[in-house]
């Protein structure tokens, strides 16, 4: 074999663990392993206890129906959101902790991790939590990336700023043109659980224009139903929910 033959090898062989060490820890997308393997990850918390949570904020078109509605459930709730629409919205962002909701990072714009970037990630990760930091003096705790899509650098952006990645257990598909309050309410309820972290939106900024009000609509019979079967709601800081270094899929 030549040295240029053999030099030639390596790089690719390094290039496939490089796209490998990136990529495969984005698997936990998948609601099967991740309940199986990763129970935190998933959002698992306290059995008398569902853990709400919103994605995509702060939007001053929507995010206040939400706080209103929430207030009228008293209910409090993790609201995952993005960094740069903290910086443009200071006034929804400072809304939100006001009425007593909980704020984590989301990442800095709701963009797809397709190709290996972690200076990139650990930056945006990073400055979305110091944006936080700056606007509410409160430190953040967790981290949902865009998608759900945690890939390797996205995991080492969360361990540097000293997040925990969290998922969720159930959603809402509200993201859809289709979503209808019914239809929202159905999907929450197939993995409706003691214990659960549930996914909704509380904006369409990155999803089809106007589905917010499907979920809007549905917000006060996903909070019935879970009163309904004995279990609290309330935001990940009163889910019980492990810290990540005991449920990292990269330390294993």
């Amino acid at each position: 074999m030549s040295l240029c033959h053999h030099c030639g090898v390596l790089l690719r062989d390094a290039a496939l663990l490089a796209a490998a060490a990136h990529i495969a820890p984005a698997g936990t997308w998948l609601p099967g392993p991740r309940r199986a393997l990763f129970p935190a990850l998933a959002g698992h918390g306290r059995a008398d206890h569902v853990a709400l949570t919103f994605d995509d904020g702060p939007d001053p078109r929507t995010t206040p129906r939400f706080l209103r509605v929430l207030d009228e459930l008293e209910v409090r709730a993790t609201f995952f959101v993005l960094g740069e629409g903290v910086t443009r919205f200071p006034r929804t962002t400072l809304e939100i902790v006001r009425r007593g909701h909980e704020l984590a990072v989301h990442g800095w714009t709701h963009s797809r991790p397709w190709l290996p970037a972690p200076a990139r990630d650990a930056h945006e990760v990073a400055r979305t939590a110091r944006a936080l930091r700056l606007a509410t003096g409160a430190a953040p705790r967790w981290y949902r990336p865009p998608y759900g899509i945690l890939t390797g650098g996205r995991w080492l952006a969360a361990a540097r700023a000293g997040l925990t990645p969290v998922l969720w257990s159930a959603w809402g598909r509200d993201w859809s043109a289709d979503a209808t309050a019914r239809s929202v309410l159905a999907t929450v309820r197939r993995d409706l659980r003691g214990g659960a972290t549930v996914l909704l939106h509380d904006t369409d900024r990155a999803a089809a224009p106007g589905c917010w009000r499907a979920t809007l609509a549905a917000l006060p019979a996903v909070v019935a139903e879970c009163r309904a079967a004995g279990w609290e709601v309330g935001p990940l800081a009163e889910h019980g929910t492990r810290r990540w270094a005991h449920d990292h899929p990269m330390r294993r």
